[in-house]
């Protein structure tokens, strides 16, 4: 089936479809992966229709308690299931994800949908974005979009236009953002595979929450042309938001690139080069130097999450690998630098963005720091460091509006530590690094307001544009539920009340390796998803909704 053969896509929202969904079959089918899924309807082991059915009535099952799939399109899915099960028995040529129900966050260009970003007032695209269309046309079954935060700038996906959406681990935790409606729904098998974005952590830090698998590639592996842009940094270049399968298993992100990293990008994207795909099959894990850290000098991790690389850096050393010490440079400077870029135009297009309409608490209190006068920042600065806030301190100071020249050197900066890093990398002779994917486990609805640079573990690599993935590994333990001591500043104190209560959270790893080199961050994602999943602590699947 084309991408062309979707174009008159039905419309559903959220609570819309109220027809009886057809029974699941004996088997589980919403617990399979994409690629079994695939594998199976191709074979003749279960048709698209089934397959669609089950994830249709897992969604209805568990979305009133999580609000993830906030537009839907079942019937339509259900209309193009029949259409891929006469495929199959026609002996037609199929695509690699011919029947395959899979859901994509909120933001990107589907056919007869809105990508509000959380923004009441948007107008249904009419066409399918390339990426979206790559996808069908490989046979792939849109079930509906995800929930995102307003302007996807933050770590929950939480908004006016469609409310709040719960991790599936635990209702009063959140999946994550800004693809956490996208991670809540494939961590509770709802869907196999989904399609989010991340300029700061989007994609990673859902999956740590929720725990489960995503690739951030390399900044221009794959288009943008698909997605309604953030609006909180619109136009500029230096750090672009990257597209990215999620999936609760690494094979279903291999299949997942090879439909979008496609060769031809570049015919639709001049932004995109022409850089061909690497199987990851091919990589000997055993071969690579690996350096770890699970502490990036600037917000200290949680005791599970240090435990978590521990864990995942023995796994790889058993399995053959040069496992070494690595220490980031200088994180606090480059987050600055990453903070500092994102608000260079005083957040002028979040503005033009959010118009008149309702504003959340966390979006309006980035506004406020942007707008603060330059002439008065560094009283602010000042003050809040007198007040032991030093972590906010650096937040008012990072968050301004900055002149053409200002923003120049910002992107000079930008340069010099991507030289920096890679520097480093080449004197220890690295090849992949291993380290936390966000300081703390699941955050607590609304803490993001003073948390947002405990996402420090995955910004870092946004700024420096390099793959980075991340793959569960382990769970919170009762005795390392306990809070960190916090002291005056609001910034550790939130952290110490997300710690508070977390025994029984996912924790998930991160993998990154050099630009280009998506092969070897999934091969040894695929290498630790098999070592981890024995251990007795490994978060298979949420609890029962």
């Amino acid at each position: 089936m084309s991408g062309a053969g979707f174009s008159e896509a039905v419309r559903e929202h959220p609570r819309v479809d109220t027809q009886p969904s057809a029974v699941a079959p004996a088997e589980a089918l919403e617990r399979f992966g994409a690629a079994e899924l695939a594998r199976g309807i191709a074979g003749g082991r279960w048709s698209a229709s089934d397959v669609v059915a089950a994830h249709i009535a897992r969604i209805e099952a568990v979305d009133p308690k999580l609000n993830a799939v906030v537009v839907r399109r079942f019937e339509a899915a259900r209309a193009e299931a029949e259409l891929a099960d006469a495929a199959v028995r026609a002996g037609a040529p199929l695509g690699p994800l011919h029947g395959v129900p899979i859901t994509i966050k909120e933001q990107f260009a589907l056919a007869g949908t809105p990508a509000t970003i959380g923004v009441a007032g948007a107008r249904d695209d009419v066409q399918d974005g390339p990426l979206v269309a790559r996808l069908r046309a490989a046979g792939a079954i849109v079930l509906g979009k995800t929930n995102v935060p307003q302007l996807l700038i933050y770590n929950e996906a939480d908004n006016p236009v469609y409310g709040r959406t719960n991790n599936p681990w635990n209702m009063e935790r959140s999946s994550g953002g800004s693809s956490g409606g996208e991670a809540a729904i494939i961590a509770a098998c709802g869907s196999p595979l989904g399609l989010g974005s991340d300029i700061g952590g989007s994609l990673r830090a859902p999956s740590h929450a929720c725990a489960i698998a995503s690739l951030k590639p390399t900044t221009n592996r794959l288009s943008n042309e698909d997605a309604r842009g953030s609006g909180f940094a619109e136009g500029q270049i230096a750090i672009v938001s990257q597209p990215g399968p999620m999936a609760r298993r690494v094979e279903d992100l291999v299949l997942a690139m090879r439909v979008l990293a496609a060769p031809g990008q570049e015919r639709f994207d001049s932004a995109v080069p022409p850089i061909p795909w690497r199987e990851p099959g091919e990589v000997d894990v055993a071969g690579l130097r690996i350096g770890t850290y699970d502490d990036d000098g600037f917000f200290p991790s949680s005791p599970a999450v240090k435990r978590a690389v521990a864990e995942s850096a023995a796994a790889l050393r058993a399995l053959g690998a040069d496992v070494v010490s690595f220490a980031p440079p200088d994180v606090g400077q480059a987050i600055e630098t990453f903070m500092a870029i994102l608000a260079a135009d005083g957040a002028r297009s979040a503005k033009r963005r959010l118009g008149t309409g309702a504003r959340d608490r966390r979006v309006n209190g980035l506004l406020q720091l942007a707008a603060i006068p330059n002439a008065l920042r560094p009283a602010f600065v000042g003050l809040a460091a007198a007040l032991d806030q030093r972590r906010l301190s650096r937040q008012i100071a990072s968050i301004r509006p900055s002149s053409a020249g200002g923003f120049w050197a910002l992107v000079e900066e930008q340069n010099a530590y991507r030289r920096r890093f890679i520097g480093e990398l080449d004197r220890l002779g690295i090849d992949v690094l291993l380290a936390p994917a966000h300081a703390l486990p699941a955050l607590t609805h609304g803490s993001t307001y003073y948390l947002s640079t405990a996402a420090s573990y995955s910004m870092l690599y946004n700024l420096l544009g390099m793959p980075a993935g991340v793959v569960p590994a382990t769970r919170v333990r009762d005795d390392e539920a306990q809070p960190r001591a916090a002291g005056r500043d609001v910034v550790d104190r939130a952290a110490a009340e997300v710690e508070r209560g977390s025994a029984g959270l996912p924790i998930g790893v991160q993998v990154v390796a050099r630009h280009w080199r998506e092969d070897l961050v999934l091969a040894v994602m695929a290498r630790l998803e098999r070592a981890l999943s024995a251990n007795p602590g490994y978060p298979a699947l949420p609890p029962a909704l």
